[in-house]
């Protein structure tokens, strides 16, 4: 898995992408929080929870549909209809953006990005980033400069050269309020 600062890094990328007056800054912090959520199953290993379970690590809130329900949740409803769709959108992108990096790592067991639908575990074809080891201790003793480094080739300049983009195109339009 990627470091928690990468997962919320690229949340708040995304966010740069969406117009301020349909999604506020306000809400990318909300995206950067949510998007680190998915890492919160590592809590089930002190209950018995086992990796490869639905709702081991990488499971259930890998998928795409936790996603989801997690985007309603942290939306408030007194939101009006376009922004509240908008910014349901930028929360379900920042939010499955978890899962999709981690796919996209060289350990573990896979991501089980279509549960419940479907309780496989998988990786993409290409695997560029170097997987984190799980909690600080194991970061400090197995690598974690290597972690960094692949991060921030495969995860952060691509995340700076996104919001880039977001603020130079999307964040200087400002079209009708």
């Amino acid at each position: 898995m990627p470091t928690i600062p990468t997962h919320a890094a690229a949340a708040v990328s995304i966010g740069t992408l969406f117009p301020r007056r349909l999604v506020p800054r306000r809400w990318w912090i909300v995206g950067a929080a949510c998007a680190i959520v998915p890492d919160f199953d590592v809590i089930g290993f002190r209950f018995g929870v086992h990796y490869e379970d639905i709702l081991g690590h990488r499971g259930f809130t890998h998928s795409l549909v936790f996603a989801a329900l997690l985007s309603l949740v942290a939306l408030r409803t007194s939101i009006e209809g376009g922004q509240r769709a908008a910014i349901w959108t930028y929360l379900f992108i920042a939010i499955a953006s978890h899962g999709i990096l981690d796919a996209l790592t060289n350990g573990g067991l896979g991501i089980a990005l279509l549960a419940p639908f479907d309780d496989r575990r998988i990786f993409f074809p290409v695997r560029p980033i170097e997987v984190s080891p799980i909690g600080l201790t194991g970061f400090f003793r197995e690598g974690g400069a290597a972690v960094l480094a692949s991060e921030l080739l495969w995860v952060w300049l691509p995340a700076v050269l996104i919001a880039t983009i977001g603020v130079c195109f999307v964040q200087r339009h400002r079209g009708p309020r």
